[in-house]
């Protein structure tokens, strides 16, 4: 019963990643739909990642009320909600009250469920869990490539709410697994500290802004890739901007597959480190004077997969950081600072493409790696003084 609860989890992190490409392999169409500049695309995002932090914010208390299981019913029926949503908004304002659930469900499922891998299971499984999210972030740019090229981009955002409802269907029949697999008093985590005290543990602030400097460049990715393609790169079609969406995610997904298989080796540090020179070399290859898309396509691919394995190394890390005490209040504050990176860089960075042209975007992608690297490092010296200090 435990491996199909397993299974199970790792399909709630397909979910997940359905959502996330389809604004970014979309927007070339949808913002021509709707006659507003390129840059407003970030605000809708902006929108979207506003929700999941205050999802991720209120999963510790959601955690200790409710159980994980009934998180994952409650989120995917919001983030259904907000995807039909989409799927029949004709003017631009409409897509900002579809935001709404679109966001809601993300943040509190996404801490949730690393919280209970974090502390149940070992490094490789959370890399394999975030791969599966990959799955579904890969999926869905190809689901928008085939609406744009037989309907319109609004199926896109159709279909894949009809996925998710089959994914849906699935967690309430998974019901009584959760109660067989589950231990209640961990699953509560009665004792667990709350945000406030958690903020004040030494290394947890520089983690926090390590993670949104990560997700600030990720985010900036899922969202502008195709749009870099389009404007950097002559004679592409539709269909094949819109499929470059889907680089990033393959990326990530193909990252996060090695990762699993030598995590447990490597160790969750090394790993990040790793995972960081990769993405360097994909940004380089990026930035190499070529007027033929493939090495930046390729670059893309490399900065996924650099990127693939820090996200899950972060959040399983936590509960060896600082303690299980504080690891459900730790993982919320890192999910909510991931998306206040989300809900903002991306959007800043519309306006800043749009300013003096979108060929920045590996400048842009190589600040927020450096940052990243350079705060895990001191956020793993703060922690090391912490347990090897008595008093502490």
């Amino acid at each position: 019963m435990g491996s199909l609860l397993l299974a199970v989890i790792y399909l709630i992190f397909i979910s997940l990643g359905l959502p996330d490409s389809l604004l970014g392999s979309g927007w070339p169409k949808m913002q021509m739909a709707f006659g507003v500049p390129s840059a407003y695309a970030g605000y809708v995002s902006m929108s979207i990642s506003c929700m999941t932090v205050i999802s991720a914010l209120l999963s510790p208390r959601m955690i200790r009320k409710l159980r994980v299981k009934w998180i994952v019913i409650l989120s995917i029926a919001l983030t259904v909600l907000g995807l039909l949503g989409f799927s029949i908004s004709r003017e631009y304002w409409m897509l900002f009250i579809f935001a709404l659930p679109y966001g809601l469900g993300a943040g509190s499922i996404d801490a949730a469920v690393n919280h209970y891998v974090a502390n149940h299971y070992p490094s490789s499984v959370m890399n394999f869990l975030h791969c599966f999210y990959g799955v579904g972030a890969v999926i869905s740019p190809y689901i928008m490539a085939l609406a744009l090229k037989i309907a319109r981009w609004n199926e896109g955002y159709r279909w894949t709410a009809y996925i998710q409802l089959l994914i849906l269907l699935v967690c309430i029949l998974s019901l009584p697994l959760w109660k067989r697999n589950e231990n209640p008093a961990d699953e509560e985590n009665q004792d667990g500290a709350g945000i406030a005290e958690s903020i004040k543990v030494p290394g947890v602030l520089p983690t926090l802004i390590a993670f949104f400097a990560y997700c600030s460049g990720e985010a900036t990715c899922f969202l502008w890739t195709p749009s870099y393609f389009a404007a950097t790169k002559a004679g592409l079609s539709d269909e094949r901007i819109a499929s470059f969406g889907a680089l990033i995610f393959g990326g990530l997904m193909l990252g996060r597959l090695i990762s699993a298989f030598i995590s447990n080796r490597l160790g969750d540090r090394r790993l990040i480190r790793l995972g960081v020179a990769v993405e360097l070399l994909g940004i380089l290859l990026v930035l190499l004077p070529m007027k033929a898309y493939i090495a930046a396509a390729l670059g893309f691919v490399i900065i996924g997969s650099g990127m693939g394995p820090i996200y899950p190394a972060i959040q399983h890390m936590a509960p060896s950081n600082f303690g299980k005490h504080y690891s459900a209040a730790v993982i919320g504050l890192q999910m909510a600072s991931a998306y206040i990176g989300s809900t903002l860089m991306p959007m800043l960075f519309g306006n800043l493409q749009q300013a003096v042209g979108i060929g920045i975007m590996p400048f842009y992608l190589l600040f927020f790696a450096l940052l990243n690297i350079c705060l895990l490092e001191i956020a793993y010296k703060k922690a090391a003084a912490l347990k090897s200090d008595p008093a502490a």
